[in-house]
């Protein structure tokens, strides 16, 4: 599930825009896959102290409540189910949208793309709550289909020894350009390119032997991100070129196909692209939906009683008709920040990714206090990989704000405005009892 979401959404959409923020230098670009990575692996790392300890469900959440208390746990939770989960599902869906378009050669307009993407998110809702074990066999599935065109373009590029293609006529050029410490920026791409891995923390309570699973995932699972991530990525620059990245944007990657198979290759790598995304938007909504039901067996959210007795069923998974709420709110929201072109760059799931590794710094200091504590009681896990990833954390926040500073302000206001009702909420409840 890690691997399922992390790949295959980011990747094949914001490669041009990780070039274009450093100026289309490949090594800065290589350099920012790594860092992103640096940050997920050790905080993974640092987490799986947390993993084999907590006892709550909810993931982040329940690491919350375990190891700091209920209202903080419950002002994580409203973040991650109001704000967090429903933008990224959105975001994904509407690539999946621009994808389809590319796919059947359709017009290249907003308004068509949003429509295709709702329909997914709607089809994923269906799936997910007519069957949890449906939606976890699709995530399977989409997860291997996925990697066969982003390892595969890393091999081809090894022996690929043609010459780099022609920007077409009717594209204008973009020239490389020496960003200095911009390159920075691209960290906040980079951080939607790799975010994912957190979500699956949501279903650990059905996973067999939790304590012991969730630790290896978290583990191995990055580091297969960042392979994946850097043959993809290099093989992408070293056939096409950056100048033809950056001149043709999302649609660089149709031109592999076309290079190496022709017209038939194209169509194989976008849908190829298309499943890889699905996937994304299934395994969010996978997560997403359990989010609404583990805050109301805290009772973290009005309304809670009702939400744990109605959990089953189209009609009556109060948690699920939550989660799908939340996600037509932000799909409308993003819309209008599309449509009127309301953030110079980037997407409103950028945003609430980089606000998210506040949070996750809060774990890493924590791990650093067992570990002072010698509750933990190894050097690796318990010292030195949460310093690394709250650097690394420090490092894709600074990055995030020099991306879009104007919007990063705005929206970490709405987010720390989410954050503080789910703790005032929290401790009206806990004064009430």
């Amino acid at each position: 599930m890690i691997v399922g979401i992390c790949i295959g959404s980011g990747i094949f959409y914001k490669v041009d825009d990780i070039l274009m923020f450093t100026g289309g230098n490949v090594f800065l670009g290589a350099l920012v896959f790594v860092i992103g990575a640096f940050s997920i692996i050790f905080g993974s790392i640092s987490l799986t102290n947390l993993a084999s300890r907590s006892t709550k469900n909810g993931g982040i959440v329940g690491y919350f409540e375990d190891f700091y208390s209920e209202s903080i746990a419950s002002a994580v939770g409203w973040f991650q189910t109001f704000l967090y989960y429903p933008t990224i599902a959105v975001v994904v869906a509407w690539a999946a949208g621009i994808y389809t378009c590319l796919l059947l050669g359709l017009p290249d307009n907003l308004d068509l793309q949003m429509l295709i993407g709702l329909g997914y998110l709607l089809l994923f809702y269906f799936i997910n709550i007519l069957s949890s074990s449906l939606g976890g066999h699709f995530q399977v599935i989409s997860s291997l289909i996925k990697l066969i065109p982003l390892i595969g373009v890393g091999i081809i590029a090894l022996f690929f020894n043609q010459g780099q293609p022609d920007i077409p006529s009717n594209v204008n050029p973009v020239p490389l350009t020496n960003v200095g410490m911009g390159w920075l920026a691209a960290l906040a791409p980079t951080a939607f390119s790799y975010d994912g891995w957190a979500i699956s923390l949501s279903i650990s309570g059905e996973v067999k032997n939790p304590k012991k699973t969730m630790p290896i995932a978290l583990v191995i699972a990055p580091i297969i991100v960042l392979i994946v991530y850097l043959s993809y990525f290099l093989g992408m620059t070293h056939i096409l070129g950056p100048e033809y990245i950056l001149a043709t944007g999302n649609s660089a990657v149709t031109q592999v196909g076309q290079m190496l198979l022709g017209k038939s290759g194209e169509v194989i790598i976008l849908l190829f692209i298309l499943i890889s995304m699905l996937g994304v938007v299934n395994g969010v909504i996978l997560g997403h939906i359990r989010m609404p039901y583990a805050l109301a067996t805290k009772n973290m959210i009005p309304a809670s009683e009702q939400v744990v007795k109605n959990n089953r069923g189209l009609s009556k998974n109060y948690s699920a008709l939550i989660s799908m709420a939340c996600s037509l709110f932000w799909f409308f929201i993003h819309y209008l920040s599309q449509k009127f072109s309301l953030m110079t760059t980037g997407d409103i799931s950028e945003i609430a990714i980089v606000f998210g590794y506040l949070f996750y710094m809060a774990l890493y200091i924590k791990v650093l206090m067992l570990y002072k504590q010698k509750i933990v009681t190894n050097v690796f896990t318990g010292l030195i990989s949460p310093i690394l990833a709250l650097i690394g954390g420090s490092i894709i926040i600074i990055g995030g704000f020099s991306s879009n500073p104007l919007s990063m302000i705005a929206f970490f206001v709405i987010c720390s405005i989410f954050s503080i009702s789910g703790y005032t909420y929290c401790k009206k409840q806990l004064s009430l009892s």
